[in-house]
C-alpha cells in the first residue's frame, strides 16, 4: 500500500479565529476508534505531515480532524486556507494504542480531555462497544473559553441517546460561566470537586480513567489518581490509567 492517499476536502469548520475542523473523503484502510493518523501537504516542494486523531467514528466515511493553528507551524496555516474540492494528503492506515481495546473492564469509564483531545473520545463514542462495555462514561472536556467547547450538538445527541450512562462536565478555565467547572482537571479530582458534580466515585476499585489532551494536564492528573492508589496501565500490568498526550513537552 502507498505511503499516502490523496484526499478530497468536503468542508472546514470554523469554531473560533484558531480552532478548526476539517472534514474530508478519503479511500482508507478501517482504523479503530481512538486513532490518529497523519495529514499531509505539498508545501514549497516538501511534503509536511502531522498527525491528527480522528473525530469521527470508523462506521462514518466523512473523515473529520480538529486541530489549532499553530502560530509557527508548517502545516496548520496551510490547512485553513483549503476549499471544498482541494486535495489532502492522509496515511492509508490509522495507529496509536488510545483504544477500548487497551482498557480493561471497570463500572465507569471516565473519559478526561483538553482541547482538540476531544476528538477521539467523540469516535470512541459513536462504537456499539463503548456502551456495551461500561454501565456509566463521564466525558470531560476542558479548554480556555466556551467558545472551545466545540462539536456540541454531536454530544447533545449522544446525551440524548444515551440518558442513563453518559454526561458530560465541561471545564472552562478563562471565563466565568454558569454551567462549567472553572479549576484545573486534576485540582477538581484533588479537591472533589469533579466527583461531586459527577456524582460518581473516582476510585480504582471501580473506574478506568482515559486521559488525552496537554502534557501538563496528563502529568499532573496521572499523578493526583496515582495519589489515589491508582495505576498506568500496561498489557503485562493492567490498572486504571489510560493516557495520550497531544504534543510533547520541551
Amino acid at each position: 500500500m502507498s505511503k499516502w492517499v490523496e484526499g478530497k476536502v468536503v468542508r472546514l469548520r470554523h469554531w473560533t479565529d484558531k480552532l478548526y475542523s476539517l472534514q474530508l473523503k478519503a479511500d482508507i484502510a478501517p482504523f479503530t476508534a481512538g486513532q490518529f493518523t497523519r495529514l499531509a501537504l505539498d508545501i514549497d516542494g516538501e511534503r509536511v505531515a502531522r498527525p491528527y486523531s480522528f473525530v469521527n467514528g470508523p462506521d462514518n466515511s466523512l473523515l473529520e480532524f480538529c486541530f489549532v493553528i499553530v502560530p509557527d507551524g508548517p502545516l496548520t496555516h496551510h490547512l485553513v486556507a483549503l476549499d471544498a474540492g482541494d486535495p489532502v494528503f492522509i496515511a492509508p492506515r490509522g495507529a496509536g494504542f488510545f483504544v477500548l481495546d487497551e482498557v480493561p473492564e471497570a463500572n465507569t469509564l471516565w473519559m478526561l480531555s483538553t482541547g482538540t483531545a476531544i476528538g477521539p473520545f467523540l469516535s470512541i463514542l459513536t462504537t456499539d462497544e463503548v456502551w456495551q462495555r461500561f454501565r456509566k462514561i463521564v466525558l470531560v472536556h476542558a479548554v480556555r473559553t466556551r467558545q472551545e467547547l466545540t462539536y456540541g450538538e454531536e454530544i447533545k445527541a449522544l446525551l440524548a441517546a444515551h440518558r442513563e450512562q453518559l454526561q458530560m462536565i465541561p471545564f472552562v478555565s478563562r471565563e466565568d460561566t454558569d454551567f462549567a467547572i472553572k479549576d484545573r482537571v486534576p485540582l477538581a479530582i484533588d479537591n472533589g470537586e469533579l466527583e461531586a458534580r459527577a456524582g460518581i466515585s473516582l476510585s480504582g476499585d471501580t473506574a478506568q480513567v482515559m486521559i488525552c489532551g496537554n502534557p501538563a494536564m496528563v502529568r499532573d492528573t496521572s499523578a493526583v489518581l496515582e495519589a489515589r492508589g491508582m495505576k498506568k496501565n500496561k498489557r503485562r500490568d493492567p490498572g486504571q490509567i489510560t493516557v495520550e498526550q497531544y504534543w510533547k513537552e520541551n
